[in-house]
């Protein structure tokens, strides 16, 4: 049934508590206040809440150093707080997923400083050890230009510990069975506070041997096989999504060829071709990007996001590629970001236009898989380039034209807020957007509740129809004998373009329009002729709005076939 695999047809919605809503006045968000904007986010239509991390940390990394996987930050309130919130998510049909990052602990973890204590410790094999600095300790790095080493000294231990990020984040031993059964042991510890799933950071790293002997490490997804398992014995419907930016000839190793390993995985590669596309007004590295990773089990799912909380990685790109991207979007040495990326947020990215913005948001709402918004891009939220590294795209939520944002009574923000320039919060917040009928917030409100009546994106298989216009991408999506096509136009000049839908007999002639009056017939060849204006998109209903009587009660087009 299609409520089976609720992910497939979901909305998510990535915030960090921390920079959301302050309800003690102390300047740092809570979960306090999160649970009283559940309503905005539910009044929004998201179905998922992907929290970042929360656990206590030292928070030298935005808490993506954990001291303790047992607990909530007492800076966002106490373990009865979280289940208050997952309980108030509960009752507004409202999912959430947590981030699990278990490749590396915070240098303060307790586990740490047991191993450092003793070569006999018992914690001393959960991280991984070389008595001399090994060769190659200058290469691998996550942060280069930031970060010298991947292996440190520790005095204390008298050896050199591993860490593919910073030198406080420390390398778990993941091939140590010991590893393995705590973090199952973590997973089961907030499935039972009412977690839906994790977001499981750096998966190839989790899964990939480690150690000074370690010349090419070699991934082990059966790691992956047994973190599935666990979690669908303990609830059945719990799902992880993978951060894993892999190439595609990898991807079935990890969603697992009979769809048993990761249930997601965010896709990296169409993301980075998306962002080309948007800056060339070419459609074809796209296309091929989206063909390459099409194959997937039938029970897997693409994560499908424009911005995140890290950097845009364009690392996939060719060298002319990338460079176009930094031209368009990043043409300053401030706005980049280990010589692969840009730090920016996505509506200064794309100069404030709300034709531009539109466009992104249709594409990755129309793309296959399951649409993934950072918190604020939904208000057109800017960046402050001022702070360091990632930290620029990171500020607290803009919740309206009161100090601070709105997002704290306090007098120091743990962040500082935008209060300047046209992305300042008395230009750009919720309350404000609200109220206007004709705002980014009301217009992605209005895209959310129609991406989740056309599930045939999520489910669906997909065909992109080739055009004679490489600024011009039309895609059908056919699930369920129902179909829908959108066609969006890169390009910021007007295009005309022509066009058959592609389906059988007089399926075709016909497209309903889902966003305004402006349908289209075919012609006497079952060719519909568009005029796109710039930056134009549009989503139609092949064949009328009966879809729902005609709807089947299996997919006759994929009926016992493993993959897509």
């Amino acid at each position: 049934m299609i409520d089976d695999l609720w992910y497939k047809n979901a909305v998510f919605y990535c915030l960090s508590v921390g920079t959301y809503m302050d309800a003690n006045g102390d300047g740092i968000g809570d979960f306090k206040g999160l649970l009283r904007r559940l309503d905005y986010l539910h009044g929004l239509g998201i179905t998922t809440i992907w929290l970042m991390p929360f656990q206590p940390s030292p928070g030298k990394d935005d808490g993506y150093d954990i001291s303790d996987y047992y607990g909530v930050d007492p800076r966002y309130g106490t373990l009865g707080d979280f289940v208050e919130f997952t309980h108030g998510c509960k009752q507004r049909g409202i999912r959430v997923i947590i981030d699990l990052v278990v490749n590396h602990t915070s240098n303060e973890h307790a586990w740490f400083r047991s191993a450092q204590s003793s070569r006999d410790s018992a914690h001393r094999d959960w991280y991984v050890w070389a008595d001399r600095k090994p060769t190659g300790a200058n290469k691998g790095m996550v942060f280069p230009g930031v970060q010298k080493s991947t292996w440190t000294h520790d005095k204390q231990a008298g050896a050199w510990y591993f860490h593919r990020f910073y030198d406080f984040q420390p390398d778990l031993n993941t091939s140590n069975p010991l590893v393995q059964a705590e973090i199952l042991k973590i997973m089961g510890f907030w499935i039972q506070l009412g977690v839906s799933g994790f977001r499981m950071d750096a998966v190839p790293f989790v899964i990939a041997t480690k150690g000074a002997k370690v010349k090419t490490p070699v991934e082990q997804y059966d790691m992956l096989r047994a973190f599935r398992e666990f979690l669908q014995w303990r609830e059945g419907d719990a799902i992880i999504l993978a951060e894993a930016n892999v190439l595609p000839a990898a991807d079935m190793e990890y969603f697992g060829r009979d769809g048993g390993r990761m249930h997601m995985m965010f896709n990296f590669h169409v993301n980075q071709h998306l962002f080309y596309a948007l800056a060339s007004a070419d459609c074809r590295p796209l296309a091929k990007a989206l063909t390459a990773t099409r194959p997937r089990p039938a029970t897997a799912q693409w994560g499908l996001f424009l911005r995140n909380h890290d950097e845009l990685d364009l690392g996939r790109l060719t060298k002319a590629q990338r460079d176009a991207v930094f031209r368009a979007f990043g043409p300053d040495k401030g706005m980049q970001l280990y010589s692969r990326g840009i730090r920016r947020r996505l509506a200064p990215m794309l100069g404030g236009d709300r034709r531009r913005l539109e466009l992104a948001y249709s594409l990755m709402f129309t793309l296959p898989g399951t649409p993934v918004i950072r918190y604020g891009d939904e208000l057109a939220m800017g960046d402050d380039l001022a702070l360091p590294e990632r930290n620029c795209a990171r500020t607290p939520m803009q919740w309206s034209n009161e100090p601070r944002a709105g997002f704290t009574t306090g007098d120091k923000p743990c962040m500082p807020v935008i209060d300047k320039g046209p992305y300042g919060y008395e230009h750009v917040n919720a309350a404000k957007q609200r109220r206007d009928a004709n705002s980014m917030l009301n217009w992605t409100e209005r895209m959310i509740r129609m991406r989740k009546e056309v599930p045939e994106v999520g489910w669906g298989d997909f065909k992109v129809i080739a055009t004679r216009d490489p600024a011009i991408l039309v895609i059908r999506y056919d699930w369920r004998n129902n179909s829908v096509l959108f066609v969006h136009n890169l390009d910021e000049r007007p295009r005309e373009v022509a066009f058959a839908a592609g389906l059988a007999g007089d399926a075709g002639k016909l497209l309903v329009n889902l966003l305004s009056e402006d349908h289209s017939r075919a012609d006497e060849r079952g060719r519909h002729t568009l005029l796109m204006e710039g930056f134009g998109y549009r989503w139609y209903r092949i064949g009328g709005l009966n879809y729902l009587l005609k709807r089947s009660d299996v997919d006759v087009n994929t009926a016992g076939k493993g993959d897509r």
